[in-house]
This record gives C-alpha cells, structure tokens and sequence, in this order.
C-alpha cells in the first residue's frame, strides 16, 4: 500500500512506490505506475471497437435494435468522433488529440546516418499552423503568445537536420506542447533528447515515442485525488501537460546486429523545472504502467522474451551541456546607431 504524503521530498518515481510523493506529482501517480499487477489482463482486446451494430464487428447498416429504436440512425447526420489526425512526415509520424491541441503521441526512428546529415539550418525554420488540422481545432501562434510556456517539440528538429523540409515539418504546431522553458524544454529534456540521440552510437536504429500526459495529484484542500491542468490561448483551448512521456527502443546493438531482441526504457518527467543533478532513472517507469495511464499500447508484437531492459544495456544519465539561449537585443542609448550583426 502506497502511504501519500502532501509535500514532495524526492524526485524520484521510485521513492513514490515506496511513500514519497516526488515531482510534485501527488498520490494519483502512483496509482497510475505502481498500483496495480504488471500482468496484462486476459479480456484485453486488441483492434478498434465497434461503433454500429452492437457486438462484434460494425455492420454499417441503420437496423433498427429492440422496441422500435435504432441509436445507429444518428450517423445519418455524421459520426461526432473521437477523430485523431494522423499525420506522416519526414522525421516523424503524429497523432494530434483536438480536443487538448496537443499531440497523442509523435513517433520517431533516428540513425547514426541520419543525424550526421547537414542539410539543414534551424534559422530558415518557423512555428507555423498546422493547416491540416480543421481550423476550430487547431493550435494557433497566438494562443502561446505570453503564455508563459515554451512551443515545446515533441519531435525535436535537431533529429531533423538530413533535410530542411524535415526541419520545417518539426515546427508544426501540431507538434507542439506547452512546456515549462527554463530547467526543462532548455535544459533537462533537451538533455533527454541528447541522450536519445547518443544511443544511435549503441544501436543501429533507435525509435522514440514521445507525448504529453495528464496525471492526478492530491487535492490539498479535500485530500481527493483529481486531475487538473492549466490551459492557455484566446479563447483557452491548449491543454498544458502536467508530465511528459519518451519511450526509447534500441534495436540491431552494434555489437551484435543479427540479435532480435530490442531494449526498451519509458521515462516520465513532470512538466516544471528539473534540477540537472537529478538521476534520470529517477523519472524511470514501467512500460506496462505507461500503457495504462496513457491508454496507449506499444509491444502488442514483441515477446516479453525479445525485450531487454535499456538501462540495464546502457547507462541511462543525462549529459548536461549549456544550449545555446535566445537572448533580447542589447539595449541602445537613444541617438546610438544599432550594433552591427
């Protein structure tokens, strides 16, 4: 039994199981990751539901069910959804939630090969809307205008730098978040991703999944376990992710290519500024938990044989290097020309 505790003393998920709320993140969260039996239930089923006809496989047909009612007849007019806009770029696919604005999840597949390519320069690259996405549901530049929040990539152009339309595609708002800037999306995240693309020098493919999550906490006022985000632009319609999720696969070792094992870690980092020092097997989770708190699946294929636990591979830390940040322009005496660039 997980003992819940108001104040965060740690920032680690593995304190969480053991009583220790860290992160910030409150008790739902452990809940979420250690709560429950790594076994995947038995009734599980993979594949889509139906939405007409009732049981089984959709029939497509407006057939009337029971006494004289028929609910399928509504689809006459249009079926509402859920809709998720599937889009396949370059570097990266991603599946864009309209309701929050954010993506599902943005998948990604990088090489040795692929990141030494110098072709393009992230100066001829802007955030532009995503016109693919239906207007109403679209996150637009103006919603993050003083937003206090960072256009955060999901998947991050530097993994894009084989082609400029590659790049160009990656500042999509479509793959956008609203991130913490300061001690996270500038600094220990793009330390995750650095560590992601540094696994290309172990393993001859490395795939990523990366998206936002929106995990409980205890409510200090009446003790309840609650979800709440905050959410921005004009009118508010961006959700703003309290946790991010990056998945990692390391496939083909270099030290043993013909191997069909793969090794996977999932991480989830809270949303809010990360002290650099911090562990990155602190923020470590299991996969199972991360499929159950997202709703997503992501090994259905593999074997619970074929897959290998990354940090167990490799050595799972981030390296901390100072990016380079967008400064304002020196302030200049009235009646001074402008400095030179």
């Amino acid at each position: 039994m997980v003992n819940y505790v108001d104040k965060p003393t740690s920032m680690s998920f593995k304190n969480i199981a053991v009583g220790i709320s860290g992160l910030g993140i409150g008790a739902g969260v452990a809940t979420y990751f250690f709560g429950r039996s790594s076994q995947t239930p038995s009734n599980v089923q993979n594949g889509p539901s139906p939405v007409i006809g009732g049981p089984g496989r959709p029939s497509g047909k407006l057939e009337l069910i029971g006494g004289n009612v028929n609910p399928a007849g509504f689809f006459q007019y249009g079926f509402p959804g859920p809709i998720h806009d599937l889009e396949s770029r370059q570097e990266f696919i991603s599946c864009y939630n309209r309701q929050t604005r954010n993506p599902y999840w943005v998948v990604e597949h990088i090489t040795a090969e692929s990141l030494a390519a110098r072709n393009a320069d992230r100066k001829f690259s802007f955030f532009r809307e995503d016109e693919q996405i239906p207007e109403m549901f679209r996150g637009k530049l103006k919603d993050y205008f003083r937003s206090g929040y960072d256009r955060g990539h999901q998947a991050p152009a530097a993994n894009a730098k084989f082609s400029q339309t590659a790049m160009d595609e990656t500042f999509f708002l479509s793959n956008m978040s609203p991130q913490v800037g300061d001690g996270f999306n500038r600094d220990y995240w793009a330390h995750l991703e650095f560590f992601c693309r540094q696994l290309t020098k172990k393993y001859q493919n490395v795939r990523i999944v990366t998206g936002p999550l929106y995990l409980p906490k205890r409510d200090p006022t009446d003790g309840k376990i609650k979800v709440t985000y905050e959410v921005i632009g004009n009118p508010p319609n961006i959700a703003v992710p309290t946790h991010f999720f990056k998945l990692i696969v390391g496939d083909k070792p270099t030290n043993n290519p013909n191997t069909d094992s793969i090794s996977v870690a999932a991480f989830v980092l809270p949303n809010e500024p990360i002290p650099n020092e911090t562990k990155l097997t602190d923020f470590e989770v299991p996969i199972d938990a991360l499929e159950r708190s997202t709703g997503l699946q992501f090994f259905q294929k593999v074997p619970e044989n074929k897959k290998k636990e990354l940090c167990k591979e490799v050595k799972c830390q981030i390296t901390v290097r100072e990016f380079q940040k967008a400064l304002p322009p020196p302030k200049v005496p009235l009646g001074l020309p402008s400095p030179k660039s």
